[in-house]
């Protein structure tokens, strides 16, 4: 394992104290080799050298089994980890008790909005309903549903950082509402098989997140400035960087992921994220060139965009509010300086 991925895994289980809930249990993830659900799979599994005879099993669904078997090569050895090849937009039949659903599957990064629309909402809103169908007939203890901070569309200022009731407008006639619009509807599936079937069904609401393991290549300017540092190449802005997000690491994030699904109300979201550490992109780029500062990288303002089939938000803040995930007895820890240099100590 990665070095910083199994400090990042110690610290994890040294920052959640609701272990003992997943004692010989089993927990399904669907997108297991994904960014953000990997760590999940990491920890759970983890767990089982940290505690004596906890006896945790996780089942890793996944669509590509080539990236799931480098991402898990350090554990295809482990009896814990079962991976398991499906496609969630097919009927998924799992002939064990399953007492955790996690559905983490999806296309995440607006890259993938212009050329796979279809494949990108299909997941979110067939992949939810099969999943739930599934819980249905396992009545597991908690099902965690992996919406995205891209449902609250185009806000104004005044509602920054937003909360978990307030929306703003998304254009269904747009391609790139895709994705925000059927996070919208893997929401509404959600609490429609809570409120009918009793599926005990929460709901995260991640905020722009970072950490070992992202694709560097998927085209959000934080992936890109990485990126820039470790092929040691200036930072090229195609705009003015004057749009502001916030950036949490993600070590802090997965602690979230479990606090809601052990500890959330079933129906409810929850906004994850670190409004603590939101920066203009500009500032990011200085924030991540300065944790190399040998290199001598300059940062170029406005050169022209080339073709690309990533589409921009027209958000020119995004930011969470997150006192209702706070009153879970959750709160971010790493600052952007300390969780960027993580990340690129990663990948160097």
């Amino acid at each position: 394992m990665n070095s910083v991925v199994r400090e990042d895994i110690k610290k994890i289980i040294e920052s959640f104290s609701g272990w003992e809930r997943f004692r010989d249990k089993t927990i399904l993830i669907s997108g297991a080799n994904g960014f953000l659900p990997a760590y999940m799979v990491e920890t759970l599994v983890e767990l089982n050298n940290v505690f004596d005879n906890i006896h945790v099993k996780v089942i890793a669904l996944v669509r590509n089994n080539k990236k799931a078997q480098k991402r898990f090569s350090h554990l295809l050895a482990n009896n814990n980890l079962k991976i398991v090849v499906k496609d969630v937009c097919d009927e998924i039949i799992i002939d064990e008790k399953i007492d955790y659903i996690i559905h983490a599957a999806s296309q995440a990064s607006p890259k993938y909005y212009g050329i796979d629309p279809v494949g990108t909402l299909s997941a979110n809103v067939i992949g939810t309903i099969n999943l739930a169908k599934l819980a249905v007939k396992n009545k597991p203890e908690s099902f965690l549903y992996f919406s995205s901070g891209e449902i609250y569309g185009e806000l104004p200022e005044k509602d920054m950082p937003v909360s978990e009731t307030t929306f703003g407008y998304l254009d269904p006639a747009k391609v790139r509402s895709c994705y925000g619009e059927s996070k919208r509807m893997g929401e509404t599936i959600c609490v429609s098989y809570l409120h009918q079937y009793g599926v005990k069904a929460k709901i995260v609401r991640p905020f722009h997140t970072y950490g070992p393991g992202m694709q560097l290549d998927d085209g959000r300017v934080f992936a890109d400035f990485v990126s820039n540092v470790i092929s040691k190449k200036d930072i090229i802005l195609n705009s003015d960087g004057s749009a502001q997000r916030a950036f949490c690491y993600l070590t802090d994030a997965t602690v979230a992921f479990f606090t809601v699904l052990l500890n959330g109300k079933d129906g409810d979201a929850y906004n994850v994220g670190n409004p603590a550490e939101e920066y203009s992109i500009l500032e990011l780029a200085k924030i991540i060139l300065d944790i190399r500062p040998e290199l001598n990288l300059k940062i170029i303002l406005n050169k022209p965009a080339g073709v690309n089939t990533y589409l921009k938000s027209p958000m020119s803040r995004n930011s969470p509010n997150i006192h209702k995930l706070s009153a879970l007895g959750w709160q971010p820890q790493v600052s952007a300086r300390e969780g960027f240099e993580r990340t690129v100590k990663s990948f160097s």
